[in-house]
């Protein structure tokens, strides 16, 4: 059983779980952004094919959105159950979880294949003719992956959930390997172009899908019987209650990206350089370049707030509200020290960072654009990672709606308004304004939850 999540020390608890979620999540986003490494280092490919990267990013995002919904829902249900010793609660959580996400999964696939041309057109695809063609060869492969994808993220989670970390660790990092390995092989000595990188992220997909289904016959203490995988009502619902924060944090993510990859698209052709055709992709690619830096960041902070879900469920569970202060201030510290750092280097060398995405294969406007997205577009990047580890955190202590709103606020209506309307008088640098400023909006709010939150968990009689 968990009954060490009780008594262990707070700090060396952070350690155990929130490291290998970190490695978990780094390793993840290393799917997608080694795949635009290697694409903007191909001359043949440039940044036509980091545009279509851009462009299909988001699409990536919404399977992963629908998997972490039903994966980190499990997760704080099982840490919660298991904190109130309701066993079999939490083995019928997984077992339902397992069908979920294989359904959606599925569902997802068939509409991306059926309905791709609109689905990229909606994204941005549509800036210049290569690009789509890019972006529709890319697309294809991914799509047809989607099962696997998000059948090894939903049950990275669960596989915490039951107390092994370092296995749900070591599964994503294997098929990341496996990526890493195949993508220059199959972009630069095979020449396969986007359907390479797409199928080398498709086979690491693969790996990791295995190894969890592995596990998932070996659990240690909450592998599910054979009636466990009948759907129950209740189950679920109560399972994507507490996976919808994560669920909104992603798909919100998603719309944000589609108004800002149409913006770019609109507003960039009213512009003196990138109206012209053989500049037209460069914003995109750009942008979606600072928002791969910015998701590795982001994996860190929501690999510090989502390791800690386990510990904060079973203390809540178990009425420990002391050790959840304790925890609660060490993650909002730890965050924001992520946050300094990753501000530091985006404004001390937004050169270098652009370099490594093939910088040299294209004109100054690249390089130049690149700069100032990088300085602008993340210059609250503070606030960000504090603002993130907010909501992780209370979805953990059972806080969904509170949560929930928050996200919502900060995706749609900041994320999505302000990409909007800042372009309308500032134009294509309205775009890089539009995150600084949710960010900050955010978290002024935010301050609000974390100061009641610190009074809720100040019972002097929860020891």
């Amino acid at each position: 059983m968990n009954n060490f999540l009780g008594t262990e020390s707070v700090g060396k608890l952070m350690g155990k779980y929130a490291v290998p979620c970190i490695i978990s999540l780094l390793v993840g986003a290393l799917y997608n952004i080694v795949d635009q490494i290697f694409i903007a280092n191909a001359s043949y490919l440039g940044s036509y094919g980091n545009a279509a990267n851009t462009v299909v990013f988001p699409l990536t995002v919404i399977a992963l959105a629908i998997a972490v919904m039903i994966g980190d829902g499990c997760c704080a249900f099982v840490s919660l159950h298991l904190g109130m010793g309701e066993l079999q609660k939490a083995r019928k959580s997984v077992g339902n979880s397992v069908v979920m996400v294989i359904a959606g999964s599925i569902v997802l696939c068939v509409l991306y294949l059926a309905f791709s041309d609109g689905i990229i057109a909606l994204f941005g695809g549509t800036v210049n003719a290569e690009t789509f063609s890019c972006s529709k060869e890319y697309f294809l492969y991914i799509s047809l992956g989607i099962p696997f994808y998000m059948f090894g993220q939903a049950m990275n989670p669960v596989i915490r959930a039951d107390g092994s970390p370092k296995f749900a660790m070591i599964s994503t990092l294997a098929g990341a390997v496996v990526n890493i390995v195949l993508d220059p092989i199959f972009i630069f000595t095979v020449q396969w172009g986007m359907m390479g990188a797409a199928v080398a992220t498709v086979i690491g997909q693969i790996v990791t899908a295995v190894l969890a289904v592995w596990y998932l016959f070996n659990m240690k203490q909450v592998k599910p019987s054979r009636k466990d995988f009948v759907l129950k009502k209740k189950i679920v619902s109560q399972t994507l209650v507490l996976g919808i924060t994560s669920f909104l944090s992603q798909i919100s993510l998603v719309a944000a990206m589609a108004a800002i990859n149409n913006m770019i698209r609109k507003y960039g052709m009213l512009d003196a350089i990138f109206s012209q055709e053989q500049f037209a992709q460069i914003p995109m690619a750009v942008v979606g370049i600072v928002m791969k830096f910015f998701q590795i960041v982001i994996s860190i902070v929501v690999g510090m707030a989502a390791g800690c879900i386990p510990i904060v469920g079973y203390n809540m569970g178990a009425n420990l509200k002391k050790r959840v202060r304790e925890l609660f201030t060490k993650l909002l510290i730890a965050e924001a020290l992520v946050g300094a750092v990753a501000l530091l280097i985006v404004e001390l060398f937004p050169v270098q960072l652009i370099n490594i995405f093939g910088a040299a294969n294209e004109s100054s406007y690249y390089t130049d654009f690149a700069v100032k997205a990088f300085r602008i577009y993340l210059c609250m990047m503070i606030l960000a990672c504090v603002n993130k580890a907010c909501f992780i955190f209370l979805q953990a202590m059972g806080k969904a709606v509170e949560s929930t709103l928050l996200s919502m606020i900060r995706e749609i209506v900041f994320g999505v308004g302000f990409a909007v309307v800042l372009p309308v008088f500032f134009g294509l640098d309205g775009v890089l304004y539009s995150m600084p400023l949710s960010d900050f909006l955010t978290f002024m709010m935010a301050a609000v939850l974390i100061v009641r939150t610190y009074k809720q968990l100040s019972d002097a009689s929860s020891v």
